[in-house]
């Protein structure tokens, strides 16, 4: 027994050791480092709690539930300067609004940077393995999986926007044209993007929407709810007990598990004709279905489920949320709406086409004004996966290099940086489209990311939204705001209106 004891003990002494003599190692590489790039130590955020970091958590929450949580980023830039740390749960995070170092994070220094194993626990049960959770060579072959794609879609050809925008028209009228915008763009989008990657519609703007097409509705808003929230508890994420959440990730898995059968079957027909017979089937096939395209390239099921999930949720968000802000803004401006109006009127034609759309110059001026103040990504992070240094972020004035160790975060928010007076001006809080006219901005201003990970889709959602934009001009005279109070932030995977886009539009 006794020797048993002491062979405990010798182990644990050793175990110490090893661990003490790694940890000085570590510590002296560090300090070297430091010492051989010039790094200095970044500013702090003043805590109270600088270990756990309870009182920035409570902060947080408490913004947030007063939905001012980006105001109180912009508050803490102001008051400490375009980079800064904070500690929460025994992890440093460096928050950041500065457009070189964000540019390095995410580009000249790609390599050093990635999701991290946080992230991807946080989203597996909703994302899976998808391009939006994955780091390295997976990643890498997910993105070469679904570029193409992009590339070979029919991006200018409007049949399948032009019949749902239609339905959306409609439905407009059928509610004597008072309405919250928001929740029919979340609509419509989702029906749209839904038969350009499936092939067939989930049907929400139908007066008899299917009970499948809304139990999915719903899994799909509940489930990402529940992925932000263990975003935001980060270690904490283990007290996340919600089996309303599981639910919601299985029925939205269900629901696209379908459509992939679907694909491989069609895959599976497709090798199995002659190949002048699968040429000719391909010259004749006119519509064109993301989801098919997808399994060309591979024939694993739970890779094309969670690409498909992946970039459906994307897509979604991005687009109606885009949509809504545009049109939030439009019901405040009269001024505005009747500039663009005539813009759209001058350049329309039936049926719209791609060329009409990339005339109306003063459509794409609101578009990238809305935009620069209500970016769909409104804040963003990458964890770093080895020591590192950063030419910028480091010392009082943030101007000298930063070291960055294995396992920080870097967070940014480019809705603080796209609402900087240095970089846009005084009237950067100002919705003013007409700065376009002259304005050419580089890492500034960052609506789809940059770098290798810039969005793949960025092209689809502007051409959506833009064609959906001038429809609605077209078909409407007028809108009037029913809301008098301002924008209420609601912080999900993209940033949304809390209190959505309530007003009435008067028809042409």
């Amino acid at each position: 027994m006794a020797f048993s004891l002491l062979l405990a003990a010798a182990g644990l002494i050793t175990f110490a050791i090893y661990y003490t003599v790694q940890w000085l190692v570590r510590c002296r590489r560090r300090t070297l480092m430091k010492r051989q790039h010039g790094c200095l130590p970044p500013k702090k955020l003043p805590q109270i709690d600088p270990i756990l970091g309870t009182d920035v958590v409570l902060q947080n929450l408490g913004a947030a539930k007063k939905y001012g949580f980006l105001d109180l980023l912009r508050s803490r830039h102001a008051a400490n300067g375009l980079t800064f740390t904070t500690n929460t749960y025994f992890r440093t995070t460096i928050n950041t609004c500065d457009p070189i170092l964000i540019q390095n994070v995410l580009s000249f220094q790609f390599q050093d940077f990635g999701m991290g194993p946080l992230r991807r626990k946080s989203a597996s049960p909703l994302l899976g393995r998808g391009i939006f959770t994955t780091d390295d060579d997976i990643w890498a072959h997910q993105r070469a999986l679904i570029r193409p794609s992009f590339v070979r879609a029919q991006m200018t050809d409007f049949s399948i926007f032009g019949h749902h925008v239609d339905q959306l028209i409609a439905l407009i009228g059928r509610r004597n044209h008072e309405v919250d915008l928001q929740q029919l763009f979340f609509r419509m989008v989702l029906d749209s993007n839904s038969e350009y990657m499936f092939g067939e519609s989930v049907g929400l703007m139908s007066e008899n929407a299917s009970e499948a097409a809304t139990t999915f509705h719903h899994a799909l808003d509940y489930a990402q709810q529940g992925t932000i929230l263990r975003l935001r508890l980060g270690n904490l994420m283990f007290t996340h007990r919600d089996k309303k959440f599981r639910d919601s990730c299985a029925t939205v898995h269900a629901y696209a598990d379908k459509f992939v059968a679907q694909a491989l079957d069609y895959r599976n027909k497709q090798a199995a004709l002659p190949e002048e017979k699968r040429e000719l089937d391909e010259g004749i096939r006119q519509k064109y279905v993301f989801l098919n395209e997808l399994a060309k390239d591979t024939d694993d099921p739970i890779l094309l489920r969670d690409q498909i999930v992946n970039m459906l949720l994307a897509a979604r968000d991005t687009t109606a949320g885009l949509l809504a802000f545009v049109f939030f803004m439009l019901a405040r401006r009269p001024d505005v709406w009747a500039k663009l109006r005539a813009d759209v009127l001058e350049h329309y034609c039936e049926p719209l086409t791609y060329e009409a759309i990339m005339d109306m110059k003063y459509l794409r001026f609101v578009v990238q004004e809305t935009l620069r103040l209500f970016p769909p990504i409104a804040t963003n992070s990458r964890m770093a996966n080895k020591d590192t240094v950063l030419p910028i972020g480091g010392g009082p004035d943030g101007k000298s290099p930063l070291f960055v160790a294995k396992h920080h975060v870097v967070t940014y928010s480019t809705f603080v940086m796209h609402r900087r007076k240095e970089l846009f001006g005084e009237d950067a809080d100002q919705f003013r489209p007409e700065r376009w006219e002259n304005l050419r901005p580089g890492w500034e201003f960052l609506p789809f990311n940059g770098g290798p990970r810039i969005c793949p889709g960025q092209k689809f959602a502007l051409t959506e939204s833009s064609y959906t934009i001038a429809r609605l001009l077209h078909a409407f005279s007028g809108i009037e705001n029913l809301d008098p109070t301002g924008w209420r932030e609601q912080l999900t995977l993209s940033l949304t209106l809390n209190n959505g886009v309530q007003c009435r539009l008067i028809p042409a």
